[in-house]
Formats: C-alpha cells, sequence, structure tokens
C-alpha cells in the first residue's frame, strides 16, 4: 500500500475546475469513498458507503465519493447521493493509481499531509468498519456498525483499472 499521495494529483469536483489533492486537503483530511459505475459491485454498495459518509459529515474531514466517469455520468450512477455529498470525478483513475486502489468500490483515509491513514477495497465489512472505526478515533466521532441489516454480504470488488 502505498503510504503517502503525490501532491500534484488532481480531483474534479461536480461544477467544478480540477484541484490537486494538495489542495483539497490544506483543510481537512479526506475520507472518500471511490465506485466505478460501470460495475455492478460499486452499485451494490451505495446505501451502505452513503450512510458512512453521512456518518462523518459533521466531522473534522471532507467527505466525499470518488466516481471513475466524468460528470454526466458519475450523476447517472449517484443519483441524489451526488448532490448530498462533495463528489470527484476520477474519469482518468489518476486517484485509483496514486492509492494503488486494485479493487474497487474502495474507501480511502487521507490526512492532510497526504499520508494514507488506511484503505479498503472491495467489500469487506470488517475491514471498512476497522477503517471507520480509526477516522472516529482520530476526529473524536463515533463510527458505524458494519454491517447493518439489509448491507450486501462481503464481496471481492471489481478490478480498479477499469
Amino acid at each position: 500500500m502505498v503510504t503517502q499521495v503525490n501532491p500534484d494529483v488532481k480531483l474534479t469536483a461536480m461544477g467544478d475546475e480540477a484541484r490537486t489533492i494538495e489542495e483539497w486537503t490544506t483543510t481537512f483530511q479526506l475520507l472518500t469513498v471511490i465506485v466505478d459505475p460501470y460495475t455492478s459491485q460499486s452499485a451494490w454498495l451505495l446505501e451502505t458507503a452513503g450512510r458512512i459518509l453521512a456518518n462523518f459529515r459533521g466531522a473534522d474531514c471532507r467527505v466525499a465519493w470518488t466516481v471513475t466517469a466524468d460528470e454526466r455520468d458519475a450523476r447517472r450512477f449517484l443519483g441524489p447521493w451526488a448532490d448530498e455529498f462533495l463528489t470527484f470525478t476520477d474519469p482518468d483513475r489518476a486517484l485509483i493509481d496514486a492509492l494503488e486502489i486494485e479493487r474497487t468500490p474502495a474507501l480511502a483515509y487521507i490526512r492532510q499531509d497526504l499520508a494514507v491513514i488506511g484503505t479498503a477495497e472491495g467489500w469487506d465489512p470488517a475491514e471498512w468498519e476497522h477503517l471507520c472505526e480509526l477516522v472516529g478515533k482520530v476526529n473524536s466521532w463515533s463510527h458505524p456498525q458494519l454491517p447493518k441489516p439489509g448491507d450486501p454480504g462481503p464481496f471481492e470488488g471489481a478490478p480498479a483499472k477499469g
């Protein structure tokens, strides 16, 4: 696993211009759910991932979706979730490459100094909960219990390179 993100990696928020990840993490850490709208596996986790992001909305970290598509496909895939949280579009998969993510969906937690605190790939509820617990501990915040009734069973995820 990569331990530091290249500060020059660019992310584009929907409706905004591209900025470096260094700019996006100047004030807050980043907790992002990385989804690929062209796979079923990412769709299976939208509700659960949305619940995780909602849990940390008021904490001292920026919560966001990172969608491996252009803005049109990202909005189509996320539906109302696109307006609920900051949404980055990453059609070139620059963040996936920078984090060396191999499976989507994924959860990534990055500090302001661009240190990668942790990632979880595919859907392993215990692994995602462990990372959420760490985010909660760092931010003095509660973390969601995973899985909840109605969440999907564990699955490997889809190849992140598309």
